[in-house]
């Protein structure tokens, strides 16, 4: 039995029958005071049929390290989206079976948008050297946000199970609001979900993707994508600045390839940051 000591937050994952361009996106924030307390925290939202068996609560792969991202690209994309993010696209079925942001819209046409508006000067710093992330304006999608308060109003609706976003990984425990129970009483989407001002491309260098091919045995694919950054996770949220992952996924990062993390310290400091904001 979970006991809630002070209102955090809780993630909104979206029932896959809801999709727009977007269904309810797994890392957009709603800013808003905790009940009681003088701090914002959050967590995410999912349909309670939903099979947790990804988690939209971390946009990382697991890789091993590149010191030497690229800048600028020499093909006619500099941005492509990666086999890793197909789940996120209606027109592959593997979007099927995933939880958090999908779009119907295609993906050449998700690719030419974002190409249009690449300027290498826009790229931030992500957690390891060879991860970045471009903001967009959220102008091409009705991509929602998936974060709300906890309030005494929707504590009810608060949710946990033991999951893990692929095969390599330790189950660990997450917190949800059940969305179907958040949409009772006629609810519409628009009334609980406010469609995200942004979208966060998170980008791996091409070195970086190449080499956890290699790792994960698949032969044959470097030299066949040119672009010098993959989009592996896309993100919708209100605000032009990284959000900071959920604690037990940077402790779940912090673990080694064997066990499905990517190997990157846990950095301390940062961690209680996390915990602060969550």
């Amino acid at each position: 039995t979970m006991r809630i000591r002070h209102p955090l937050q809780a993630i909104l994952w979206t029932s896959l029958s809801t999709r727009a361009f977007s269904s309810s996106v797994s890392s957009a924030f709603v800013q808003s005071p905790a009940l009681n307390s003088g701090k914002t925290h959050r967590t995410n939202i999912i349909h309670s049929s939903s099979h947790l068996s990804k988690s939209s609560s971390s946009s990382r792969r697991s890789m091993t390290s590149s010191t030497t991202p690229p800048t600028h690209g020499g093909g006619a994309n500099n941005l492509v989206v990666d086999p890793f993010c197909f789940r996120q696209f209606a027109e592959k079925e593997k979007s099927k079976g995933y939880a958090g942001t999908v779009f119907n819209i295609s993906i050449d046409k998700f690719e030419e948008i974002v190409n249009s508006r690449y300027d290498p000067t826009q790229l931030k710093d992500g957690y390891a050297p060879f991860c970045k992330h471009l903001f967009i304006v959220n102008d091409f999608t009705d991509a929602r946000v998936n974060v709300l308060p906890i309030t005494k109003e929707n504590e009810h609706c608060l949710r946990t199970n033991y999951e893990a976003r692929n095969e390599k990984e330790l189950p660990v425990l997450t917190r949800y609001f059940d969305r179907e129970l958040l949409m009772n009483g006629g609810k519409k989407e628009s009334d609980v979900f406010p469609v995200a001002k942004y979208i966060d491309l998170i980008l791996y260098s091409r070195g970086q993707i190449e080499k956890e091919n290699a790792a994960m045995g698949k032969e044959g694919t470097e030299g066949k994508e040119t672009a010098p950054w993959g989009i592996v996770s896309i993100k919708a949220q209100d605000v032009d600045n990284e959000l900071p992952m959920t604690p037990i996924t940077a402790m779940r990062n912090a673990l080694g390839k064997d066990q499905g993390g990517s190997g990157v310290d846990l950095v301390r400091e940062e961690y209680m940051a996390a915990a602060d904001y969550w």
